[in-house]
C-alpha cells in the first residue's frame, strides 16, 4: 500500500483494548469509562483483518492498548497473528505490570519483543504519574522481558514538565550498564487531557541537554532510518542506547508508515488526527476481504501527510488509551 505521497504503508498497530491496569497522568483521566465488550473487536474478527492487511503488504505488527496484556487469551492470539503467512515482525507496547507472568509465554507464542513504559526511577513520582503503580513491578516486568529473550528492551519516558524532567538523567544512566534503549517522548495533546499536555510539553532539545550536563555529551549513532521515530545517540562507553521521538518540535511525518486499528474496529490514519475509517461496521455487516480491501487501500491514500499541531488542530475525539499511540 502506498498513500499519495509516495510513502510505503505496511507497519500495523493493533490496539487490543482501551482499558488499562494504570491512570496514567498523561493518558486519560482517573475515572475513565471503557467500551463495552461487544463494541470491541473480537480474536476472531483481528485475525481475519491481520489476514486483509497481510495480503495488502503489512509485514509488521505492534500491539498496543489501553494496556494489552490485560486482554484474555492474549497469548493464542499472538501465536496466531504471528503465524499469519506475510506477518515478520510482532511486537507489543506495554506498561510491563504483568510481564513477571506473560514474558515467556508471549516469546514462546511468537512475539517478537517490548516496549515497556517507565517515565520516573522514583518510586513516589512513579506512582503519582500512574496513579497507583508500583515501580518495582515494572523493573520486574523489564527483567522478566530480558531474560525470555524479548529483545533489544526498548524503554519509553513521556517527558512530561513537572512530573519528570528531572528524571531523564537516571534513566539515560541505564543505557551505561544495560543493552536498553531509553526513548525519551514529547508529550503529545489528546481529548480531554489535551489542555494539560499542551501546557506540560518538554522539548527534547531540553531534555538531550540536561542528560549532556550530568552525564556528558552524545555520540549520534549513524545510519539513522527516517522510518523510526527515535533519533539515536549513544553515551561513551555505554552498552545501550538513547533516543529522541520529536513528534512535536521535530515531527518525522516523511517517513510515517504507520496505520493504526483501535480496539473498536477503526483504522486511524495519523495518531493526531482525528479522521478514522470504520472497518467494524462492514466486517459485521458480511463484507467480503476483497470489499475491505477496497475500503481499507483508499483510506490509506488519503491518509494525511502529518499533523496540524502548529496550526492549534489537536484531536479530541479520543485519549491515547484508545488509540495505543
Amino acid at each position: 500500500m502506498w498513500d499519495q505521497y509516495g510513502r510505503h504503508i505496511h507497519y500495523l498497530r493493533i490496539s487490543l483494548t482501551d482499558a488499562c491496569n494504570l491512570r496514567c497522568v498523561y493518558c486519560m483521566p482517573e475515572h475513565m469509562t471503557f467500551k463495552r465488550r461487544e463494541e470491541l473487536l473480537t480474536d476472531e474478527e483481528i485475525l481475519r483483518l491481520v489476514r486483509v492487511f497481510a495480503d495488502l503488504g503489512v509485514d509488521k505488527i505492534r500491539l498496543t492498548g489501553g494496556e494489552p496484556t490485560i486482554r484474555p487469551r492474549l497469548v493464542e492470539l499472538v501465536r496466531r497473528i504471528k503465524s499469519t503467512p506475510g506477518i515478520k515482525e510482532l511486537t507489543m507496547t506495554t506498561n510491563g505490570l504483568l510481564l513477571p507472568e506473560l514474558a515467556l509465554p508471549l516469546k514462546q507464542a511468537g512475539l517478537d519483543r517490548v516496549n515497556i513504559s517507565l517515565d520516573t526511577l522514583n518510586p513516589e513520582k512513579f506512582r503519582a504519574i500512574t496513579r497507583w503503580g508500583r515501580l518495582e513491578d515494572v523493573m520486574a516486568g523489564i527483567h522478566a522481558a530480558e531474560a525470555a529473550g524479548l529483545e533489544p528492551i526498548k524503554l519509553n519516558c513521556v517527558v512530561t514538565r513537572g512530573f519528570n524532567e528531572e528524571d531523564v538523567v537516571d534513566l539515560a544512566r541505564l543505557t551505561l550498564i544495560h543493552p536498553w534503549e531509553v526513548r525519551f517522548i514529547e508529550l503529545m495533546p489528546f481529548g480531554d487531557v489535551a489542555d494539560f499536555a499542551q501546557s506540560a510539553v518538554v522539548p527534547s532539545r531540553e531534555t538531550r541537554a540536561r542528560i549532556e550536563a550530568a552525564l556528558g555529551p552524545l555520540e549520534e549513532i549513524p545510519g539513522y532510518d527516517l522510518r523510526d521515530p527515535a533519533r539515536p545517540f549513544r553515551l561513551p562507553g555505554a552498552q545501550g542506547r538513547i533516543g529522541f521521538i520529536d513528534t512535536i518540535s521535530n515531527p518525522f511525518c516523511e517517513g510515517c508508515g504507520r496505520i493504526r486499528l483501535t480496539a473498536d474496529g477503526k483504522l486511524r490514519l495519523c495518531l493526531l488526527r482525528d479522521r478514522e475509517v470504520d472497518l467494524l461496521a462492514p466486517l459485521r455487516a458480511g463484507e467480503s476481504d476483497e470489499a475491505l480491501k477496497r475500503i481499507i487501500v483508499d483510506a490509506v491514500y488519503h491518509k494525511p501527510w502529518g499533523h496540524g499541531l502548529a496550526r492549534n488542530i489537536i484531536p479530541k475525539e479520543r485519549v491515547m488509551s484508545q488509540i495505543g499511540g
